[in-house]
């Protein structure tokens, strides 16, 4: 336990380190659409269901998640990337805004923002549109529009680090926004990044940009080597073969044919019985080696029946197809197909550990993260050093956007000098655990943290903090691209209304500062019977509630020092008045940020509480007032703490992290 409590410490202390690290995005942005509708019934023209849209969620996709998974993990995201004027780049931006990255996007009219929009009927994914075609080209303007935007965003992150080289994530999903003169800007500007992180459907597009890390997919590894062609020979340690066709045929890509090795007997009757290639004369007659199965298509992968046959994956840009199979031993894209099953008992991880060499030679990388979806990833280092990490299963819809993650969480640690194990683990853990409900995936770095069984604060950041400690932490989050909720009282005798409140003030941003009165403000403000709990008590009990970040004690009557120092994007105060009759609104609005108030709870007042401990104790003896009180009686004053705060039912809503609605805030 005490080794594995070590490890957790150790891999938050990685966390902690990437805080404010700076990353500049680039690549394909788009919006995710997600339509939760209700059927129970089908339509009379077709079998098709009759569906009622309950609810729409947007959220941004692609380079875009990434780049919010990097802000939500705490770094500085800078997202440079070509967005439609259009409704779903309004949308787009409004994502990024709730995110805290900064917007660097280049408007391009006449060509859209890409958009994925799915239907869903009981959780399960009907249908989804794509919009948004690769051959919308960007014209020369949109080009150069776009590298004076990397350019600047570069500088502007360099500048903002202190004149620390910023760390670059290439997202390049085929969708145009990475054409030919902006990949060749990106190489040559190589140096200009300490750590360059690589996404691409074709990686071969790269040659030249020596990343740090490449991600590629298994099909993405696959069509990778089959295009990189070499002579046929056994892999070193296993028992299989892969077949590099001389030349492209003419008729599409090349074509990566995984078997077993020359020699091998593996069979299956369903090979003979359904049409599919086999192992003896079937694979002779095509020219292969004997005991060598060639799979020219998903229908024909070896040893597979044809009722366990079907593409369950999806086409992406430039791809003609991309099929796995039922049971998930093969995939084809763009004319590469990969039967693993024709090698028995061989996995897709063990395949592409095998030729890990082979791939950092050709996109000479120093780290490449072959991602395997729900079978986790292999990771191997230039060193040789290797890593295996593991997923759980979930459902496809529940997985949208993981791969982000994974991407964010690794780049991240790496840049922050972590070990390559250590890397693995944290963006295999952040992708795992985001991938709990339906939607777009994103990893908060609170959550990756509680998921290491730390505290957000893991790191130097206790919740009860000095005066002298906030400018600091404040500053963190700041640069962290976070939101600073502030509000102060008393907080005498807590209560269910004050719990309340603070959740709700919570709601509002990222993040929860609560002032609280020191004893001699208490009783200049409330009397000399107050306050009942000393500030030791009140600040600690504030400090135990999970909505609450932080806690500082403040001397003077009025916060309004504090609110200098902290600066708010929102003041929180109690009460069912406007917040232009708050006191402090002028103040806070001078220094950006909102005023809101949250009404008061009915019968939750702290002053009510305390006359009915009193009252009670009048009624239990009519001379309790002549005598000191009794231990019992101390003691159930001590265990109440209090505020001149009370709490309101009104709810604030707060849109998902990078998510939102169709209306951007004013």
């Amino acid at each position: 336990m005490a080794g594995a409590a070590a490890e957790q410490r150790r891999l938050a202390t990685v966390v902690e380190s990437w805080l404010g690290r700076p990353v500049l995005i680039v690549g394909d942005a788009m919006l995710d659409e997600w339509r939760f509708a209700d059927s129970d019934r089908l339509c009379r023209e077709a079998p098709a269901p009759v569906l009622t849209l309950r609810r729409r969620i947007s959220a941004a996709g692609g380079a875009a998640n990434t780049a919010v998974n990097v802000a939500t993990l705490g770094g500085r995201a800078v997202l440079v990337a070509p967005v439609g004027a259009d409704v779903a780049g309004d949308e787009l931006h409004d994502c990024l805004d709730r995110a805290g990255v900064w917007d660097r996007t280049v408007s391009q009219p006449g060509r859209p923002t890409p958009v994925k929009r799915r239907m869903l009927a009981g959780n399960q994914i009907l249908l989804r549109e794509d919009s948004g075609d690769p051959d919308d080209a960007l014209d020369p303007d949109g080009v150069s529009r776009l590298l004076t935007a990397l350019d600047c965003a570069t500088e502007e992150l360099r500048a903002a680090a202190g004149g620390e080289a910023p760390t670059l994530v290439v997202c390049d999903y085929g969708l145009g926004a990475l054409p030919a003169p902006v990949r060749a800007w990106l190489v040559a500007q190589r140096e200009r990044y300490a750590t360059v992180a690589l996404d691409a459907h074709d990686l071969a597009d790269w040659r030249g940009l020596a990343p740090t890390v490449v991600t590629p997919s298994f099909a993405e590894a696959t069509r990778l080597l089959a295009r990189a062609g070499g002579a046929s020979r056994p892999t070193g340690g296993t028992d299989l073969h892969l077949e590099h066709p001389d030349s492209d045929p003419t008729d599409g890509p090349s074509e990566l044919t995984v078997g077993a090795a020359p020699g091998g007997t593996h069979t299956d009757s369903t090979a003979h019985t359904d049409g599919a290639a086999h192992t003896d004369s079937a694979a002779q007659t095509d020219g292969t080696a004997p005991g060598f199965v060639r799979a020219d298509a998903p229908g024909r992968a070896a040893g597979i029946s044809a009722d366990r046959l079907g593409p369950v994956g999806e086409p992406t840009a430039s791809e003609g197809r991309v099929a796995f199979t039922g049971d998930g031993l093969s995939v084809t894209g763009t004319g590469v197909t990969v039967n693993t099953e024709a090698g028995a008992g061989v996995d897709r991880a063990v395949l592409a550990e095998s030729r890990l060499a082979e791939l950092h030679a050709h996109t000479g990388a120093d780290v490449v993260a072959v991602t395997l979806d729900t079978e986790g990833a292999v990771v191997g280092g230039a060193d040789g050093e290797r890593r295996r990490s593991h997923s759980t299963p979930v459902p496809a819809s529940h997985a949208v956007g993981a791969g982000d993650a994974y991407l964010a969480a690794m780049t991240l640690a790496l840049a922050a000098d972590a070990p390559l194990p250590t890397a693995a683990q944290l963006a295999q853990l952040a992708a795992t655990i985001t991938v709990s409900d339906t939607g777009t995936c994103v990893c908060l770095r609170d959550d990756l943290l509680a998921a290491l069984d730390m505290r957000p604060e893991t790191g130097g950041h206790p919740a009860l903090v000095g005066t002298d400690e906030l400018d600091a932490i404040v500053a963190a989050h700041r640069e962290a691209g976070r939101s600073v909720v502030f509000t102060n009282g008393c907080f005498d005798v807590l209560h269910r209304g004050h719990v309340r409140y603070l959740e709700q003030a919570r709601a509002l941003g990222d993040l929860l500062i609560v002032a609280v009165n020191s004893d001699g403000s208490v009783r200049r403000l409330k009397g000399p019977d107050r306050p009942v709990n000393p500030v030791e008590d009140r600040g600690a009990l504030l400090a135990a509630l999970s909505c609450v970040d932080h806690v500082v004690i403040f001397e003077e009557d009025s916060p309004a020092a504090l609110i200098e120092a902290v600066r708010p994007d929102v003041y929180v105060k109690g009460g069912d008045y406007p917040p232009e009759l708050v006191p402090e609104a002028p103040l806070v609005r001078r220094l950006g940020g909102q005023v809101r108030t949250l009404g008061y709870v009915p019968d939750r007042s702290t002053s009510a509480i305390i006359e009915r401990i009193r009252s009670h104790s009048q009624d239990a003896s009519p001379h309790a007032t002549d005598r000191e009180p009794d231990a019992a009686s101390s003691q159930a004053q001590v265990s109440m703490p209090d505020t001149s705060l009370s709490t309101g039912t009104q709810p604030a809503s707060a849109p998902p992290t990078g998510s939102s609605t169709t209306t951007r805030p004013s």
